[in-house]
């Protein structure tokens, strides 16, 4: 802030000496608040190679926390490959699967996991993304973590929804669905929502626009019957203890028709525009339509899955390692060996203000 001092009786000299006083006790330029963010991936791991079973990889932080990740598939000709999980963990290894509640704390490893159904094929893969992210005003991060022994009976949805401590801001986030072994279960959704009435306490997911979502809501799926069956939702939260009054992450939201034509996938795009700040994080589903006004519903076939929910270029890319101006966040979605009526692709894009 300029001051306005009257200096009459002084002179010259005297005015620049205080002048240059000021300036030192008053260096508000040098201390603004910033937000870096930088995408690390290692590239594809192979698999899985048998029926009904899953493969781990995972992305590390070299530098900065997590504010979300993300994970990609390659399908090959085949229907069987699918999203286990995209979700933090303490070591690249670990997973948050315990009791519930904040269950870890300035994480810098991210998991993808994928999983197969029935059928395999030699060019599954899955690549694991982390988002990296740094700012000098949140330093500090926190897991929050929730689960439910849903969907136990097919053709329904297991949703469950974590939220952030009173006084954080939520980052982003991340889905898990177990056991591997029962190879039509799988988490359909991933989604930034809030805590509240308007959106039925996370049923309903941010819509284009929203601001400082507070929650995070995976959904599971599973088009058989399984009593073990659990789903998990991952809340990157701000740390205790920081002040959040200027922080805005805005999200951005997208939905497309489809796909809707058996053993197809399709990509949607959204992102951050400049005056939005940075992207920290993002989401996706594979639906019923219309997530943001309606509370959450299956698409058309029991074998409709995810493949990736990614950071990514204009055209629906993967970004590369390294990668530091990444501003469009993809969802890949597939359909399984039938066709699936009615069914939509929706994507999610969490974009932080230099405030952060």
């Amino acid at each position: 802030m300029r001051s306005h001092l009257s200096v009459r009786t002084c002179t010259a000299g005297t005015a620049l000496v205080l002048g240059a006083a000021l300036a030192v006790a008053f260096p508000a330029a040098a201390h603004a608040n910033t937000v870096g963010v930088t995408v690390k991936s290692p590239g594809a791991t192979s698999g899985p190679a048998n029926p009904n079973s899953e493969i781990s990889t995972h992305a590390d932080c070299s530098s900065g926390l997590i504010s979300g990740g993300g994970i990609n598939q390659a399908t090959g000709t085949g229907n069987g490959n699918h999203v286990m999980g995209t979700s933090p963990s303490p070591d690249g290894t670990t997973e948050y699967t315990g009791s519930a509640g904040v269950v870890g704390t300035d994480v810098t490893h991210w998991l993808g996991i994928g999983g197969s159904g029935g059928q395999v094929d030699n060019s599954f893969s899955t690549t694991p993304f982390a988002v990296c992210f740094t700012s000098n005003l949140i330093n500090h991060t926190q897991v929050v973590m929730s689960k439910t022994n849903a969907p136990t009976t097919g053709s329904t949805v297991g949703l469950v929804t974590a939220t952030c401590p009173a006084n954080t801001v939520l980052l982003g986030g991340g889905a898990r669905a177990t056991p591997a072994s029962v190879g039509n279960f799988k988490p359909i959704a991933s989604f930034p929502t809030f805590n509240n009435s308007a959106h039925d306490y996370g049923q309903k997911a941010a819509a284009d626009g929203e601001t400082n979502p507070d929650s995070w809501t995976a959904v599971g799926w599973a088009n058989g019957t399984n009593s073990t069956n659990e789903t998990y939702a991952y809340a990157i939260c701000s740390g205790n203890n920081i002040n959040i009054s200027g922080v805005t992450v805005k999200v951005h939201y997208s939905e497309a028709s489809g796909p809707t034509t058996g053993s197809t996938g399709q990509k949607t795009t959204v992102n951050c525009p400049s005056g939005d700040g940075k992207l920290i994080s993002g989401g996706a589903a594979i639906s019923g339509g219309s997530v943001t006004t309606t509370d959450f519903t299956a698409p058309g076939s029991g074998g409709d899955h995810l493949n990736g929910s990614f950071p990514s270029d204009s055209s629906g890319n993967p970004v590369s390692d390294g990668t530091t101006t990444a501003a469009y966040w993809t969802a890949f979605t597939h359909t399984g060996g039938t066709s699936s009526p009615n069914t939509y692709s929706d994507v999610w894009a969490l974009c932080a203000n230099d405030g952060v």
